[in-house]
């Protein structure tokens, strides 16, 4: 089976083309194939290969004293989903071209953990009874393959449209407590930060993301799968992929 990866981490990195090439030999070393991308902000991880070369190239990362606390979300296929192993250094790990959205320039965002939500959904409020919106921070390329119930979506196609987007919704959601949430908790991370320092107070960051809910709770309150850019296309609650094509499976 490959071990399919996903991980970020904010942190100051003050070479990051150093950072990029000591990653990709690293990889490349393990036989591993996906995408690195490198920013003064941090990095972001896409990676799949055999389980045990998988391990060796995460325990290697967090031994570096920038990245101890690294979380890595994991999946398993028979398939290896990505064609090639390819190393960036960008602006940005995850590109919103917002000043007040900046990790490494305000606090992390209050997040809120899967079993809580699970807990919120299913009674229909938070614990101080206000009503509970799930606020989708995904392009409708994703959403397309499934979403919470009932979440509020938007019109974007990319993560930097959605201040525009989300503009008409903001007195509607003055009164509910809005958690925002993506795939595995880049851009609701940022996305919640910028909304708390544009004035709203009221918002939460799903902790890990979609994948992170299924892999703590399962799809309870989620319809249908979840996207992920890769050849698997998505996976559903149970982290098991839409295209994995050493079985046949669909």
């Amino acid at each position: 089976m490959i071990a399919n990866t996903a991980a970020y981490h904010f942190t100051p990195v003050a070479d990051p083309d150093a950072l990029c090439a000591t990653l990709l030999e690293r990889a490349t070393a393990a036989q591993l194939r996906g995408t690195i991308l490198v920013a003064g902000e941090g990095i972001n991880l896409f990676l799949a290969g055999a389980e045990q070369a998988i391990d060796g190239f995460y325990t290697a990362l967090r031994a570096d004293a920038r990245f101890p606390g690294l979380r890595v979300k994991t999946s398993y296929s028979h398939m290896q989903p990505f064609a090639r192993l390819k190393a960036k250094v960008k602006p940005e790990i995850i590109s919103f071209r917002i000043d007040d959205a900046q990790p490494l320039a305000y606090p992390r965002a209050p997040s809120i953990d899967p079993a809580t939500v699970q807990r919120w959904l299913r009674q229909g409020h938070d614990d101080a009874g206000k009503p509970v919106v799930m606020l989708d921070t995904r392009n409708t390329q994703e959403i397309e393959y499934g979403t919470f119930q009932d979440a509020l979506v938007l019109p974007i196609t990319k993560f930097t449209d959605l201040p525009e987007a989300l503009a008409p919704h903001r007195e509607a959601l003055k009164d509910s407590t809005v958690v925002s949430f993506c795939t595995g908790g880049i851009r609701c991370e940022k996305a919640a930060l910028w909304m708390r320092n544009d004035g709203m107070d009221n918002v939460l960051q799903l902790d890990g993301g979609i994948l992170g809910y299924f892999e703590a709770v399962g799809g309870e309150g989620y319809d249908g799968r979840c996207f992920v850019f890769d050849e698997r296309v998505a996976l559903d609650p149970a982290l098991q992929p839409l295209v994995d094509q050493d079985t046949g499976a669909a």
